[in-house]
């Protein structure tokens, strides 16, 4: 048998050596934003420890996590009965696994905890880089930005926070999602559910894409996977006191206290704890939510509607398919996706997320978490100039360093977030495929 070409005529005659396809890894090496993301990251790392070493540790929800995790340890499994100095229990089991880990890890010693938080701040910045060198969107400079908060590191190293883990979870389904493993970073994302409930703001915004990367089956057998990530880290509570589990730990209507707030504090206390600010602030996260689908994350389809409408027709002609046994078209129209570029889908994430963020009606200082680390690219994706866009960072940090937060560092803080979720809407949308058509893809399992 003839052995395989390995060259290729060019028009002149010559035969040049056939050019191998550079793989995402190769070109991500050659990046010259690489070796600035290593030395920022090591650098950060230095500066990580002296803060365990330097500064006193501030004690917050520490003793309260422990108290929990002890009462589900010594076989309480009741949810309405594990409590802490903070008040009962309100995140999902993960949170208890992941503790209880970590007290058997440190024996409930603060400072072993602050060593593996600072481990645990590392790696979540390694991530957020490795997303930002995928995507390319922010200047190699700006990179330093993800380093430059001290409320984040804070809440990382200081204050041993859940959300440090939540949000650790998050980034690396979001990894997983740039590289269009969907059904892995399903699993991953419910992990991350499972250990604080605010990373469902990204929920709407990831089912856009899910849809839009998959078809109908896809989309199911994601949500399925990730349901039953939920099923089975809740079950020992599920099978025992199931109301008690789902009240406590999926509690959509608790109502936080005004003076911890770090937004809307210009808001008199008792219009801040109704139920009718609440209600108006859930309609405008989902105006918005609407808004940004139809006419920005779909408009290349046609609007949210039209989307819908293209799955439901694939849906019908692949039952068709089924029901008619005509294989051989089966498998060509289950193999025909369409893919996302990277751009587009931190894009609509982190932009999903701060819609919901803009709308939230309390954040906590530990919720600055939830989104800091989009902040240099939701600010790179405005039409804005460097200068203002600088200003906007310094703002947002400035008013979550403020403590306790006032009318004015609150107006701020809601100030800035209008500017920079206006700047995104007035951004032209970008165009959301690989390629202009339809591209062969092997389907993600």
């Amino acid at each position: 048998m003839a052995r395989q070409a390995t060259a290729v005529r060019s028009s002149g005659g010559v035969r040049k050596p056939a050019r191998r396809p550079k793989s995402s890894i190769q070109k991500l090496l050659r990046n010259p934003k690489i070796p600035f993301a290593v030395a920022l990251l090591f650098a950060d790392a230095v500066l990580v420890f002296l803060i365990i070493a330097y500064v006193p540790y501030t004690k917050i929800d520490w003793d309260a996590y422990m108290s929990q995790v002890s009462g589900f340890l010594g076989g309480e499994r009741d949810y309405s009965k594990l409590k802490g100095d903070t008040g009962p229990l309100v995140y999902p089991a993960g949170f208890l696994y992941i503790y209880s880990a970590i007290q058997y890890i440190t024996v409930g010693e603060v400072y072993s905890a602050q060593i593996l938080f600072g481990f645990l701040y590392v790696v979540n910045l390694g991530l957020v880089l490795f997303i930002y060198l995928k995507t390319d969107v922010v200047p190699w400079w700006a990179l330093c930005l993800l380093s430059m908060s001290k409320r984040v590191h804070s809440i990382f190293v200081l204050r041993l926070f859940n959300d440090c883990f939540a949000t650790t979870l998050l980034h690396a389904a979001m990894v997983l999602f740039l590289y269009k493993r969907w059904h892995l970073g399903l699993i991953i994302f419910s992990g991350a559910v499972s250990v604080k409930m605010n990373v469902l703001l990204y929920a709407p915004p990831l089912l856009i894409l899910l849809l839009k990367a998959m078809d109908i089956f896809g989309v199911i057998t994601s949500l399925a996977g990730a349901a039953l990530v939920q099923i089975l880290l809740g079950l020992p509570f599920i099978l025992s006191h199931p109301m008690a589990y789902v009240s406590r730990a999926f509690n959509l209507g608790r109502v936080f206290i005004h003076f911890w707030s770090v937004n809307f504090k210009f808001v008199p206390e008792p219009v801040f704890i109704s139920r009718g600010f609440a209600l108006l602030l859930l309609a405008a996260h989902l105006i918005l939510l609407a808004i940004f689908a139809h006419y920005r994350w779909c408009r290349h389809e046609g609007g949210m509607f039209s989307l819908l409408h293209s799955k439901l027709v694939q849906l019908k002609l692949k039952i068709g398919y089924l029901s008619s046994f005509q294989l051989k078209q089966f498998n060509n129209f289950n193999s025909n996706f369409r893919v996302l570029t990277t751009e587009h889908i931190a894009t609509t994430m982190f932009i999903g997320n701060f819609i919901g963020i803009v709308c939230a009606r309390s954040l906590h200082y530990q919720f600055y978490s939830w989104y800091f680390y989009s902040l240099p690219y939701l600010l790179w994706r405005t039409p804005f100039p460097v200068w203002l866009r600088v200003i906007l960072f310094a703002a947002v940090e400035i008013c979550w360093n403020i403590y306790p937060s006032n009318i004015y560092s609150s107006l701020l803080l809601l100030a800035a977030h209008l500017a920079i979720l206006g700047g995104l809407w007035s951004a032209p949308p970008d165009y959301p495929y690989a390629d202009g058509k339809s591209a062969n893809i092997r389907k993600d399992s």
